[in-house]
């Protein structure tokens, strides 16, 4: 197994966050320092931080409705609260799965299992991300068919092709549920920043068709069997 899916899986970090801890020397293996790309065979010491990791691993799913205010790491260098602090004593050492920024709530989900996180991130897999979104004033339906075929949000960088539904409308907002099957940083803020609209809420509602009901903003709770194998055959 290459060591940066054991680690992943160890609930270390993601894959990427895993290589970056290789990277700083903390990582040995059989008292050798590891080396992005290795590979871990079941009798090998690997330590992280002078820690011994074990080969046994119970894997660990959670559901948050992450509140605004919070970051989605495991540790923050500029001490903001994380999603890891909304978690019950005896979680585990799981980490999020993806991202959502600092101002947008909703659905995130926190594992230690490292395929299905690499599962529901990558690019290829194209897993439908429903959010609801609420921008200031109104939207023509010229605007709304400009960002469903999709934009450039940077120089280089276009959007996918994507669903948006107006679901109200006032004199001051306009509130739509948008589908997306990809997750660039800030993806929405700065799709609707193209055309020249400010979100000023973002809640991330469903993955696929599991959905937040019944879980309070700032509640966590533990995936049943039928769900995580819902997620794993996505």
């Amino acid at each position: 197994m290459r060591i940066n899916k054991f680690l992943a899986e160890q609930g270390i970090a993601s894959r990427r966050g895993s290589d970056q801890i290789i990277a700083e020397g903390r990582v040995t293996v059989n008292g050798k320092p590891a080396k992005a790309g290795d590979d871990v065979a079941a009798d090998d010491v690997v330590m992280v931080d002078g820690k011994i990791l074990s080969h046994k691993v119970k894997y660990e799913y959670y559901l948050l409705n992450k509140p605004k205010g919070y970051v989605c790491t495991v540790s923050d260098d500029k001490g903001r609260k994380t999603v890891m602090d909304l978690l019950p004593a005896g979680a585990g050492r799981v980490f999020p799965v993806g991202r959502l920024d600092y101002d947008t709530e909703g659905m995130l989900l926190l594992t230690n299992d490292g395929d299905l996180a690499y599962r529901l991130t990558a690019p290829q897999s194209e897993i439908p991300k429903t959010y609801l979104v609420r921008i200031e004033g109104t939207i023509t339906d010229q605007q709304l068919n400009r960002l469903r075929a999709g934009v450039e949000i940077e120089r280089g960088v276009l959007t996918k092709k994507c669903k948006i539904t107006v679901t109200e409308t006032g004199k001051t907002f306009t509130k739509l549920r948008v589908v997306l099957t990809e997750g660039k940083n800030r993806e929405i803020r700065k799709m609707f920043e193209v055309v020249g609209k400010n979100v000023d809420f973002l809640k991330r509602l469903k993955i696929g068709e599991l959905t937040l009901t019944g879980l309070d903003r700032g509640a966590v709770r533990r995936l049943t069997p039928e769900e995580v194998y819902y997620l794993q055959n996505l």
